[in-house]
């Protein structure tokens, strides 16, 4: 039972959240104003928020029927009978009730207006899968993983450590958004074949696949470039690292549009696992 909650945790993606505020960590220390409670605190509420909306998004495709036995993706622990639709629900709201606790506690960091910015990532990490336009079902998920995975958490972790806003971290959540759009753009490569038999619309679906492996190709593009504003490119090292990036990207997207079906979860590992290793390398340059 305990593997069956673990998968859908979905741990492959959880360096998403967790990239986010590592970045914001390293920007913070490079303006010199890295406080660590209340980043371990913005920590704890991304990742608890990520995992709520992927119990949600298991909950609400299973309700709307859009999750089959037997699909590309991993085991959907609903859809296979491992776990009660009444379980998963409750499961949902615990642990997205548990994160906005945590985040509760981070006004007295950064002041009440933290509250309404909590309410909504609370409903976003719901909107993505449930209420009266699913996100995920009309091609707008990799907009809101952009926002919701890279914009928001890096620019709101950095303000309560900071209490200001910088232009660099706008860059460097924008490179975050990035790489967690292309997370997902993976996932719903491997899946346009289940999603358009069940009607879901994913930019795979509505625009095709070739389209989505460009939009892969190009967002890892342009993160890099965009990562001239964030590193110091009077080291050479920097470049180095940085090229390196790009090339463990340029070898990622050749792999997965070579591969097919359940093979490509390697890929949407690679690619999650790339956006954390940026976010740990740009805190260690941060500390350089």
């Amino acid at each position: 039972m305990i593997k069956v909650w673990i998968e859908a945790m979905r741990l492959r993606t959880l360096p998403v959240s967790v990239a986010g505020v590592i970045t914001a960590a390293a920007q913070c220390q490079l303006s010199g104003e890295l406080r660590v409670t209340p980043v371990v605190l913005c920590l704890l509420f991304a990742v608890l928020a990520q995992i709520a909306s992927n119990f949600a998004n298991e909950y609400y495709d299973f309700k709307a029927g859009l999750d089959r036995p037997g699909r590309e993706g991993p085991r959907r622990g609903v859809t296979e009978g491992d776990i009660t639709p009444q379980s998963m629900k409750k499961a949902t709201f615990f642990t997205l009730g548990s994160a906005c606790v945590i985040g509760l506690s981070l006004v007295f960091y950064g002041g009440l207006w933290l509250i309404a910015a909590g309410i909504a990532i609370a409903l976003g990490a719901l909107a993505y899968s449930a209420g009266p336009y699913p996100l995920s079902r009309h091609a707008l998920g990799e907009v809101a993983v952009f926002f919701f995975f890279g914009i928001i958490p890096v620019n709101l972790t950095y303000y309560v450590s900071t209490l200001h806003w910088s232009l660099e971290c706008l860059a460097s959540s924008v490179i975050i958004g990035l790489y967690g759009a292309n997370v997902l753009i993976t996932n719903n490569y491997r899946d346009a074949v289940d999603d358009a038999s069940v009607g879901k619309t994913t930019i795979a679906v509505k625009f095709g696949r070739n389209f989505a492996a460009t939009l892969y190709l190009m967002n890892g593009i342009a993160a890099f470039l965009l990562m001239s504003l964030t590193w110091n490119d009077d080291e050479s090292w920097t470049i180095v690292i940085r090229s390196l990036f790009l090339l463990i990207h340029l070898i990622l997207w050749n792999r997965l549009i070579k591969l097919e079906g359940a093979k490509i979860t390697k890929i949407l590992a690679a690619t999650s696992m790339l956006m954390l290793a940026y976010a740990l390398s740009y805190l260690a340059y941060s500390f350089s």
